[in-house]
């Protein structure tokens, strides 16, 4: 059932008309039969994962919570720990590692099989497992006392709208809003409206018609591309993947603002930052922030020298890329990004000593226009289906480039769909807690509505693809 579908533009009416109709604990039993069913219609037996891991992390943070032995503590933790990492691990990793270990032994001359399983990934598990991980983690340290309801626990763990592609909910944020009652504020149903128009809009008029380039280029032989149409494939894929996940957050922000619970902001214009550490308090933010208060933090963070820093960065960022899936691409991918931002630690100036960054709009414009080519390059890793095919899209990237037929209507694609959002969010700013667009007169935003559905329903691409982060 995705957010793009008629079927969950019905599911969403019919619990809507029945929320309004319950009180405070009908409505969270409601909203968890919902939130069942929602993840039921994507594969029902996986269901047993999420109540198993719901009922494990319930009753162990509350044998964290009253348990007076530090070594209890520690161990109640330990088990939590590994059976949301174990669990993730068989399903995303199994396959991946039993290949590349049976490659190994083979290349040594072991004649050895490893088994390798038929397994189905289930949609949205690393999402719920980083959230229940960091609910008991935050009992174990006091930042917040147990769940005693098991709806409202239940209920934070299988939110519908942000349950299959986050955001990557905290409890300390999320559990407070379910745990009580709660009314909708005077403007959720507006500002609920934007999100859902706003995030429609990016992923049926952007995202799906980026994805037609994008999965052209990277399905074509590269000695048949030029080197500028390796580029624009590149460019193209960096707006399907950002307008595909910014804009499943923005609809479940708007989902939610209906309920009366707040989500956080995962995207806050990414693509106009100059730097790294700026470019990852802007892009994914649920995640970054988990790596760095559960990785990053916890292995020393900057305060045991540049060495350790550098080395605490590379491991937050790798495991960051591993978390995208059973490849080396996504190895390299977040390793790329962890040598980006040790460079830009490194030439970061020290308290006290002259800033060396750009300082005017121009030279802070050209610093975001670089960064974003950087960007890029690391988007050509991520989408590459394997590392032999990185090697050869850079070779071609490093290919004389000519103008051909296929790369000016790939330009002007990329013109068409990818412009009038830059400029969007660039006046509005991107952020979904204080929108530009709301301030001004209803016969504004109604214009630009009709015209954001305008595009929908006549330019979008003719078939739709389903949202990338669902193989997350």
């Amino acid at each position: 059932m995705s957010f793009n579908s008629y079927t969950f533009g019905i599911f969403l009416a019919t619990v809507l008309l029945l929320y309004q109709k319950l009180g405070h604990r009908a409505q969270n039993a409601m909203l968890l039969a919902a939130s069942y069913l929602f993840y039921g219609c994507w594969d029902w037996r996986f269901l047993s994962l999420i109540w198993a891991s719901t009922f494990l992390d319930y009753w162990l943070a509350q044998a964290i919570e009253v348990s007076q032995s530090l070594v209890r503590r520690r161990a109640y933790l330990t088990i939590s720990i590994v059976a949301n990492l174990g669990t993730l691990a068989f399903f995303k990793y199994y396959n991946f590692f039993s290949h590349e270990l049976q490659a190994l032994l083979e290349q040594i001359g072991f004649d050895f099989f490893v088994p390798r399983l038929d397994i189905i990934l289930p949609v949205g598990i690393s999402f719920y497992t980083f959230q229940t991980m960091s609910y008991t983690i935050d009992v174990y340290r006091g930042k917040m006392p147990a769940a005693r309801n098991w709806i409202d626990f239940g209920l934070y763990v299988a939110y519908f709208p942000q349950l299959v592609a986050g955001p990557i909910e905290r409890a300390t944020r999320l559990l407070p809003q379910i745990a009580s009652p709660r009314l909708p504020a005077s403007r959720a149903f507006e500002e609920g409206l934007y999100c859902i128009v706003l995030g429609i809009f990016k992923k049926v008029f952007i995202a799906d018609s980026m994805a037609m380039i994008a999965n052209g280029i990277f399905a074509s032989s590269t000695s048949e591309l030029t080197g500028l149409e390796v580029l624009l494939g590149v460019y193209a894929f960096a707006f399907q993947i950002y307008c595909d996940f910014s804009g499943y957050s923005s609809i479940a922000q708007g989902v939610s603002k209906w309920f009366g619970i707040e989500l956080m902001d995962n995207f806050q214009t990414p693509y106009f930052a100059s730097n790294p550490s700026e470019f990852w308090q802007r892009w994914h933010i649920s995640l970054s922030q988990w790596l760095r208060d559960y990785v990053y933090i916890p292995l020393g963070g900057n305060r045991a020298g540049k060495i350790r820093t550098y080395c605490n960065l590379m491991i937050t960022m790798l495991l960051g890329g591993l978390w995208h899936g059973a490849n080396w691409t996504y190895v390299v991918w977040g390793a790329y990004h962890g040598i980006l931002l040790c460079l830009f630690h490194a030439l970061s100036p020290t308290k006290g000593s002259p800033n060396r960054w750009p300082q005017s709009v121009w030279m802070q414009r050209l610093a975001m226009f670089m960064f974003f080519q950087s960007v890029c390059l690391g988007w050509l890793i991520f989408r590459a289906k394997s590392l032999e095919q990185v090697i050869a899209m850079l070779s071609s990237l490093a290919s004389p480039w000519c103008l051909t037929a296929l790369s000016q209507s790939m330009i002007g694609m990329l013109l068409f769909y990818v412009a009038p959002l830059l400029l969007f969010e660039r006046w509005s700013g991107g952020s979904s807690q204080s929108p530009r667009l709301l301030q001004k007169h209803w016969s504004v935003r109604a214009v630009i509505y009709a015209v954001a559905v305008h595009l929908v329903l006549f330019f979008a691409a003719p078939t739709s693809s389903q949202f990338i982060y669902f193989q997350f």
